[in-house]
């Protein structure tokens, strides 16, 4: 009986220590979880680690403002230049003489101007030569009348008219003016004249008298004749006074460009 029941308590013991075993190893393995945890929470941390773990915070770059492109105005097209204005052949372009003209003085290739003195317009009614525009020539002729009996004459050539400034040469004619004659008076040739005519008539009065007083009076009467002569020869100058008018006409067609 004794030899059967040792066998039974050991048997027991051994499944007791078993489980105690079995319960142990959990507990331990707990405790050994727990300090690897209080391990790794209470272990130090460098801050420099820290600052590698967390990325910097970057600061995002803001785009550039887009520049706007300059909107460019239309260029306005150059308006066309006006059409030139233009008087036909035969027009009459009235002016009046800037300085007074006298055989007695002008020769031939001096020059003159005139000022228009009126609009000169085209059949549309449209100025070409305003009044005040310049005509400027020469003179081709300055002849004095010998004589008051005769003509002395004065003429002129136009070249060229100057509108706003510009110049245009120009085909044109004097076809009128207004002139006077004026005598000159008594010139040195008038006085020779006049001697002349008192020698001889000095002689014909001592011929005819035979004395000194019919030389006197021959001489008087030769001197008076004299006079006469002289008045009768001396030479009459053409004159054209300042302001006077002259007319000038268009042989050909004239272009000028408007303002």
């Amino acid at each position: 009986m004794i030899t059967l029941r040792k066998p039974g308590l050991s048997l027991a013991a051994t499944l007791a220590a078993m489980a105690f075993l079995a319960c142990a190893k959990p507990d331990e393995t707990s405790q050994s979880a727990d300090s690897t945890a209080r391990n790794l929470t209470l272990a130090p941390t460098e801050s420099t680690a820290a600052l590698k773990d967390v990325p910097a915070r970057t600061t995002e770059a803001k785009p550039a403002p887009e520049k706007k492109t300059p909107v460019q105005k239309p260029v306005a097209p150059k308006p066309a230049a006006p059409a030139p204005l233009m008087l036909a052949a035969g027009t009459r372009v009235p002016a009046t003489a800037s300085d007074t003209i006298s055989t007695r003085t002008a020769k031939a290739g001096d020059a003159f101007t005139a000022t228009v003195s009126q609009d000169v317009k085209n059949p549309a009614g449209r100025v070409v030569i305003p009044a005040g525009a310049t005509v400027s020539g020469t003179i081709t002729a300055a002849n004095p009348a010998p004589n008051p009996n005769s003509t002395g004459k004065i003429e002129l050539a136009v070249t060229s008219v100057t509108v706003r400034g510009a110049s245009y040469a120009i085909d044109a004619s004097v076809v009128g003016m207004d002139t006077i004659m004026k005598g000159r008076g008594v010139t040195k040739a008038d006085a020779a004249k006049v001697a002349g005519g008192a020698v001889a008539g000095a002689i014909v009065g001592k011929l005819l008298g035979k004395n000194t007083k019919g030389a006197v009076i021959g001489g008087a009467a030769g001197a008076a004749a004299g006079a006469a002569a002289a008045r009768q020869s001396r030479d009459i100058d053409v004159v054209i006074p300042k302001g006077a008018a002259i007319t000038i006409q268009l042989n050909g067609p004239l272009t000028v460009k408007q303002a």
